[in-house]
């Protein structure tokens, strides 16, 4: 399981590194509201350990921006008491809310019970852009409408590219995140990899790939899948 710890306190941040990691969980850390915000869209994490004073954006900027496409659970930790603050995190999408100073097995428990309480055999959902539909579940593409559908068949390489597209409806996924989550951290400079892989995506997913309306190139920065067409679509790239 992928937590995403975001809190300003580096010694906070070490320490339940070093002590979720030893309980078997996979760790991803942020010191800032828009760290965390990125880490929340590149690593998609299965639980949220928040806090909510910290720079830049604080956290119940991050549990509204998360709570738009995400479900995972969100656990607050903060230091803030009042029931005032509580209120106001648990209404924004928060599930539970622990306040600081707090004991490492209070929160290995709250973690527990929001694993319980998430659904472990839920589909994943269902894409659709165009006459296009993403099972993410079944890791299947389809093409065409009701009983004429096709079905699309991709390499293993490209279903990851569009996979991480698919996750992130109308948001950029940068060259650097599609480099190192399919290629690993030695290709992040490797952005031939990219368009030749989406050149091919377009040919079997976009109705016309040489004027592309829905796997869009974000010049210089990386790529967006757009559910609906823009009103002037961009050129290939």
């Amino acid at each position: 399981m992928r937590i995403l710890i975001a809190d300003d306190d580096p010694q906070l941040l070490r320490a339940l590194r070093i002590t979720l990691t030893a309980e078997g969980y996979e760790i991803v850390t942020a010191a800032d509201g828009a760290e965390a915000i990125q880490a929340a869209v590149d690593r998609h994490p299965d639980l949220v350990v928040l806090d909510l004073g910290m720079p830049r954006l604080d956290g119940m900027e991050v549990i509204h921006a998360v709570r738009g496409w995400s479900a995972a659970p969100i656990l607050v930790v903060s230091g803030r008491t009042g029931s005032a603050d509580k209120v106001e995190a648990l209404d924004a999408g928060a599930d539970d809310y622990v306040t600081k100073p707090f004991s490492i097995d209070e929160l290995l428990a709250r973690i527990r019970a929001l694993t319980r309480r998430t659904p472990q055999a839920d589909a994943e959902p269902v894409v659709t852009f165009g006459d296009v539909r993403v099972d993410l579940s079944d890791h299947t593409v389809t093409r065409g409408d009701g009983g004429s559908a096709r079905t699309v068949r991709l390499t293993p390489t490209e279903w990851r590219f569009l996979e991480m597209l698919v996750r992130n409806p109308g948001r950029l996924v940068t060259r650097q995140t599609l480099l190192r989550e399919i290629w690993g951290s030695e290709h992040v400079a490797d952005s031939g990899y990219l368009r030749l892989y989406m050149a091919q995506l377009r040919k079997k997913l976009e109705p016309d790939p040489s004027r592309p309306r829905h796997l869009l190139t974000e010049a210089g920065m990386g790529y967006r899948l757009h559910p609906d067409p823009p009103t002037t679509p961009p050129g290939p790239g």
